[in-house]
């Protein structure tokens, strides 16, 4: 079978904001946010064999280990949002992704969303290497995206201001 065709960056489906996901401000909760970018990236995880599916068939699945989202736009229950996904890096154990919360007419980021995932022998509960396909699909996502500018927020810290 012919590897799949990597999107750069790789797009999800437009979403609908739900309505008990409205705070009392009268836009998204925080919460939600990361809601949304956790659906778009579990369609990004189909292309590189790590869907649902994956955990039923190999005892292996991947988990978040550390994330930085930033909230830069309010979100509203009638605005349609997509979500891109940028993979940064990979090695045999983990992989680096970037995501962009926007509207998905009128194109302005709403948030974004860094990640680090492992992969993870659920039965060992231990981190493990990637499986020779995924280690394939990885590599040819870091191709298709390394043509992509590297986000400037990627890589930044929460700290105070210097004082000085």
């Amino acid at each position: 079978m012919p590897p799949v065709k990597q999107p750069a960056p790789f797009l999800s489906s437009v979403m609908a904001i739900e309505p008990a996901w409205i705070d009392y401000n009268g836009h998204l909760n925080v919460a939600y946010y990361g809601v949304l970018f956790d659906r778009a990236v579990d369609e990004a995880y189909e292309l590189i064999g790590v869907g649902p599916d994956y955990l039923k068939q190999t005892g292996h699945s991947t988990m978040v280990v550390e994330t930085h989202m930033r909230y830069l736009r309010e979100l509203h229950l009638d605005h349609p949002v997509q979500v891109s996904v940028q993979l940064l890096d990979h090695d045999a154990k983990r992989f680096q992704v970037f995501e962009e919360l926007r509207h998905a007419t009128e194109g302005w980021v709403a948030a974004t969303c860094e990640t680090m995932t492992l992969h993870v022998d659920m039965t060992a509960k231990k981190v493990a290497p990637f499986p020779p396909a995924v280690m394939d699909a990885l590599a040819a996502m870091k191709a298709a995206h390394s043509s992509l500018p590297r986000p400037d927020s990627a890589g930044r810290r929460i700290a105070m201001p210097d004082k000085g």
